[in-house]
């Protein structure tokens, strides 16, 4: 995390105030200075009144003349320079304070996104770092209007709280930043998908590691983001660079909410190449409801398929206890049978209600 606060002086003079008081000194006028600089008497005065810059080959000649090393009128010249860039920079903060404002910053703070900050200014700029922008003009350009459209291919314009969405998938990208993995295989992310059932079926302590280290191996980066207020996604798919990112929020923390969409993004990945982004659980403008629907069947296929679901409803009576064995069979958790027949309304909502696991990501 980049430090806010660090000593700014309060003014830094141009040099030409230091050049006008050697001048004096020396009971030099700026004629004859320029004179000897071989430079015309309008650039001199220039630097003197602050004017102009004083370039490094004015520093050298000012040396020769003055007896005064070069790089200290260089240091001068990039001290105020800097000074006034940094005065230019408070003004564009301070007018970003009402942007700053849309952002739900305690829940960044909860989550360790980003620092803790009492003061708007600096409220600002943790979140001008954060989402590595210089102004809100640049957070636009980059979350509204598509201005890279190899990064961030579609638009929060129309969604109902577009500074709290960008958080989480900003925050998805730095976390997808820091992992390493080598070139996408199609071929080798289908065979995992296998081994990833298996995953659902012991539903282990460890299945996020599990889960995140087979798909890295296949070039698929997996990352676990919070949800925070105002941003419900369960889940988002995208392509940074030339690997697949899968950002999954836990949003319900429950084991058949989480494989469902880990599934649903892995169909999005399989079926619909590199071009599209896919929000769950979130309405915007792109969304393509044919794609959704797709993702969705391909989750059903791989977590507990229609064919599975008629095997299951043929037999009788059906009971927790035949559906564990089915489960087994199938090699899927009982929740993924239980909540679709809770759905549909052919199980009591109350029955099953012990194979439903909570999940805990405090580690990931």
């Amino acid at each position: 995390m980049t430090t806010i606060n660090q000593f700014k002086p309060d003014i830094v003079f141009h040099p030409g105030e230091t050049l006008a008081e050697k001048l004096e000194e020396l009971k030099m006028g700026p004629k004859e200075f320029a004179i000897r600089t071989g430079k015309p008497e309008k650039t001199i005065i220039a630097i003197i009144k602050g004017d102009s810059s004083l370039t490094s080959e004015m520093a050298v000649l000012f040396e020769s003349i003055l007896k005064i090393p070069a790089d200290f009128w260089l240091r001068k010249q990039f001290r105020f320079e800097e000074y006034k860039a940094r005065e230019k920079r408070a003004l564009a903060i301070e007018s970003a304070k009402d942007w700053a404002k849309c952002f739900p910053i305690a829940d960044m703070v909860k989550c360790g996104w980003i620092s803790v900050q009492t003061k708007a200014e600096e409220k600002v700029a943790v979140l001008f770092n954060f989402f590595g922008v210089s102004s809100p003009e640049a957070w636009e350009n980059y979350f509204f209007n598509q201005q890279l459209k190899v990064a961030f291919r579609i638009s929060l314009a129309h969604t109902k709280e577009p500074h709290a969405i960008s958080a989480w998938i900003r925050q998805g990208e730095i976390q997808a930043s820091k992992l390493n993995c080598g070139t996408y295989s199609e071929v080798n992310f289908k065979k995992a998908l296998k081994d990833i059932k298996t995953i659902i079926a012991n539903q282990p302590d460890d299945f996020f590691e599990q889960l995140q280290k087979m798909c890295l191996a296949c070039g698929v980066k997996v990352v676990y983001t919070p949800c925070i207020k105002k941003a419900p996604l369960s889940g988002a798919t995208r392509w940074i660079d030339d690997n697949p990112l899968i950002q999954l929020s836990g949003r319900y923390k429950v084991n058949d909410r989480f494989w469902f969409t880990f599934f649903h993004e892995a169909g999005h990945i399989l079926l619909h190449g590199k071009k599209d982004i896919f929000l769950e659980d979130i309405e915007y403008s792109e969304a393509d409801l044919k794609k959704e629907a797709e993702a969705n069947d391909f989750a059903v296929e791989w977590t507990f398929s229609n064919e599975e679901e008629k095997e299951v409803l043929n037999s009788k009576p059906l009971t927790i206890e035949s559906i564990e064995g089915f489960a087994k069979k199938f090699n899927t958790h009982p929740a993924m049978i239980i909540s679709r027949f809770h759905k549909k309304e052919l199980l009591p909502y109350y029955l099953g209600r012990d194979f439903f696991v909570k999940l805990n990501f405090s580690d990931n």
